[in-house]
């Protein structure tokens, strides 16, 4: 059988395998540089992983953010929560504190 050392990462097109395939792109510029071609490809290939990791943790932080928005949104549109319910969480999400009724 011919091809397949790192997993096919030629005909890695979509994002998301691209993440999945970390190892694999590890692997690719370490055999890069191992044969000589570490100011190049090799080098471009470590800089696509750095992106890579940094995107993900970007992305993780913004998902942590908005997963109570993304779901008041869901569940408001599926008549589960209230709009009043939708604007808690986005208020919450903004850091805006709930105003207290003095006379409370």
């Amino acid at each position: 059988m011919s091809g397949g050392s790192f997993n096919y990462l030629c005909h890695t097109w979509d994002l998301d395998d691209l993440v999945g395939k970390q190892g694999d792109l590890e692997g690719m510029a370490q055999a890069l540089a191992g044969l000589g071609y570490a100011k190049d490809a090799a080098r471009e290939t470590e800089e696509l992983l750095v992106i890579l990791r940094q995107w993900e943790v970007q992305a993780s932080v913004r998902v942590e953010r908005l997963r109570e928005v993304w779901k008041a949104m869901e569940w408001w549109r599926s008549c589960d929560y209230s709009e009043d319910a939708f604007k808690e969480a986005l208020a919450e999400y903004r850091g805006e504190a709930k105003k207290e009724d003095p006379d409370a």
